[in-house]
């Protein structure tokens, strides 16, 4: 409770020029004082607020509970917000309730300890939250959408395209050299276009599969989840003539599964954009703000700064066709897998010296 005497001018003064409605009431909830910004808010005149009872702006479904409300204050008064934790509404002479936020203050003055209390009309704040709220909804139920219509049409292309495939590759080899050079150019021009349509299907189908598979977290070993990502990329890495070094790794709380694929892509990645050298690639894990700080560190090709968000983008290239293999959608796995367990995932590189690609994951 403030301690400092005021006079009731100062008093006067102080809240009459208050932008927030300003409310004072004596020990019995009588009402003393209000300011123009009161009388806007509840649509009663100063007259007619000044003697009454504050349960005149209280909403009747409450009112008979607020005589209680004023007597614990009373008991034990403090500077506090009213109503922490859920929503309060003030009754208008209308009838109509309206949002409020209110600052109860009690205050020592000449006449006694009085109850100011500060009133904000958080109408328009309520109508942006809803606003927000919808669209938050809408935007969900829109990306549901999308996911299922990706999923629908991917697993639906899959049997056509695998005709188109078969079939092309029949003719090809049933009349090679039969006819001229445009024909046999043509049929594998449309084995070609459907061989990457079908990569494009699977790729997509496995992200929609991501987004819709539920995190089954556990405590597992990341050393033994990098080992099995290995042993899946073992002829990648005999090919390359690649050499792997894992540090100790922690054992951290995360789906085995979705954590294999992160480690596979980023492996997978480092063999793939490598330079003319054989890949090195190094593993290790580091403690950090209270998270697992993985990264994995190569010797390749590199990546350029400006790179940076692109490259975490779904059938992003930023290499010409041709030159490597695959539909640019293993970072944007690894990117969905990692957010979905609250982590995030970026790089370091340099180009033609190599790249470092990090991600956090939960600690034990």
């Amino acid at each position: 409770m403030n301690d400092v005497s005021y006079s009731n001018d100062m008093v006067l003064l102080a809240v009459e020029a208050c932008p927030n409605g300003m409310i004072m009431t004596d020990p019995n909830g009588t009402i003393v004082l209000v300011n123009a910004e009161v009388e806007r808010l509840f649509g009663y005149t100063r007259a007619e607020l000044l003697g009454s009872s504050i349960d005149m702006l209280v909403p009747p479904v409450i009112k008979a509970g607020h005589h209680e409300h004023r007597a614990r204050f009373a008991a034990q008064p403090e500077t506090r917000r009213m109503g922490a934790g859920r929503d309060l509404y003030g009754a208008r002479k209308d009838g109509a309730q309206i949002p409020i936020e209110i600052g109860l203050n009690p205050i020592r003055t000449r006449e006694g300890t009085m109850v100011l209390s500060s009133v904000v009309d958080i109408s328009e704040r309520k109508k942006v939250m809803q606003a927000l709220a919808e669209q938050r909804e809408e935007l969900q139920r829109s990306n549901a959408d999308l996911e299922q219509f990706a999923y629908v049409v991917s697993h639906d292309l899959r049997e056509p395209l695998r005709m188109v495939a078969t079939y092309s590759e029949l003719l090809a080899e049933r009349y090679e050299n039969k006819l001229d050079d445009s024909a046999d150019q043509y049929i594998h021009y449309v084995i070609d276009g459907a061989k990457r349509m079908q990569q494009l299907v699977r790729d997509l189908l496995a992200y929609s599969r991501i987004r819709s598979q539920a995190i089954v977290a556990e405590m597992i070993d990341a050393g033994a989840v990098v080992r099995i990502a290995l042993d899946n990329l073992r002829v990648a890495i005999a090919e390359s003539h690649a050499e792997v070094a894992c540090d100790p790794l922690p054992s951290i709380r995360a789906d085995e599964s979705q954590l294999g694929q992160v480690f596979q892509n980023l492996i997978g990645n480092a063999l793939k954009f490598r330079a003319e050298r054989p890949p090195r690639i190094r593993i290790g894990a580091q403690p950090r703000n209270g998270k697992c700080e993985f990264h994995v560190e190569d010797n390749g090709i590199g990546l350029e700064k400006q790179y940076e968000e692109r490259v975490f983008q779904m059938f992003q290239r930023l290499h010409e066709r041709g030159r490597y293999e695959g539909n640019g959608i293993g970072l944007a796995i690894a990117k969905k897998i990692v957010e979905r367990h609250g982590g995030r995932i970026w790089f370091e590189s340099e180009v033609g010296k190599g790249t470092t690609f990090f991600f956090t994951m939960p600690s034990a």
